[in-house]
């Protein structure tokens, strides 16, 4: 048996530069993981089952599950799942990560389990590999194999390291509402989103290089998410949500993922802690859920 820690992620800036004729979005974005996770306990069996077991009562535990997905497609890739060998895993998910919370909870468990299995089949398929295989699960798994900041593009696919990106400490609010990010993508308006293929290399290496000097204004003034309107109008508690945060904390409040968690940077962890403590007794008593981290680099 293995133990693995799942880490959360977030996406300091979100851009959807256009759509497939397949009717998936191509989207530029910069993510990195955070010191904030689920936990997982992965083991060996000898039913020829997967089993999954989450003690979060909205998170299934059939093959619905992306967890189970991840599973099942690393044997069938490992060329197990026909076979008379008995081999099977229990799946055990802690969770921590808000579900439906645009911090990529579900597929980061992908990622986990699919990296703890090639673990516990002395690393049978190399990294490029595994890529492959989190592809198919969905747009976010792959970045989570990858193992660094980076930006994402593609339909998330498309990944490239950004290794100068300095590290912040966030304050997350999951607002006690969880997103659909079908339902989101579905009722983006293609027309009104931001900048396009063309501009992002230009404004990203710009943005970064503002970012990297200590957080100024100018930075957080580019922090930008296509979906966030959307998801708004969707579930109006995110905008509420962020309203209420902006006017306590008085700080640039923005949407991860396709929500519905908010976050803000700090560059000094006092003001992050401080903020984060105006924003607990604000919210105590209520379903939303306040979170105090840091990047992971």
């Amino acid at each position: 048996m293995i133990k693995v820690f799942s880490p959360a992620k977030i996406n300091c800036f979100l851009y959807v530069t256009g759509k497939r004729d397949d009717g998936y979005h191509e989207l530029s974005s910069l993510m990195t993981c955070l010191e904030f996770y689920d936990e997982i306990e992965i083991e060996q069996t000898l039913n020829n089952e997967i089993e999954v077991f989450c003690d979060h009562p909205l998170v299934p535990q059939d093959e619905t599950n992306i967890a189970y997905k991840a599973a099942y497609l690393f044997f069938e890739n490992l060329g197990l799942v026909k076979s008379v060998q008995k081999t099977g895993v229990s799946i055990k998910i802690k969770k921590k990560i808000p579900v439906g919370a645009g911090l990529g909870g579900g597929s980061s468990n992908a990622a986990s389990v699919l990296m703890a299995l090639n673990s516990l089949h002395d690393n049978a398929f190399s990294k490029s590999e595994l890529l492959k295989i989190a592809t198919l699960l969905g747009a976010d798994v792959p970045f989570f194999i990858f193992g660094s900041p980076a930006v994402a593009r593609g339909i998330g696919e498309k990944l490239e390291k950004c290794s100068t990106l300095v590290p912040y400490h966030i304050l997350i609010c999951y607002p006690g509402v969880s997103a659909s990010t079908a339902k989101v993508f579905k009722n983006i308006d293609i027309k009104l989103t931001g900048k396009r293929k063309l501009d992002i290399d230009t404004w990203l290496n710009n943005w970064l290089d503002i970012w990297n000097k200590a957080l100024k204004v100018d930075a957080v003034k580019y922090l930008h998410n296509d979906l966030e309107n959307t998801a708004y109008k969707l579930y109006p508690d995110i905008l509420y949500t962020k309203e209420e945060m902006e006017f306590v904390l008085s700080e640039k409040v923005c949407m991860t993922g396709s929500g519905s968690s908010l976050f803000v940077f700090f560059a000094d962890y006092g003001k992050a802690k401080k903020a984060y403590s105006l924003l607990s007794d604000k919210f105590e008593g209520s379903l939303k859920e306040v979170i105090l981290t840091s990047f992971k680099i």
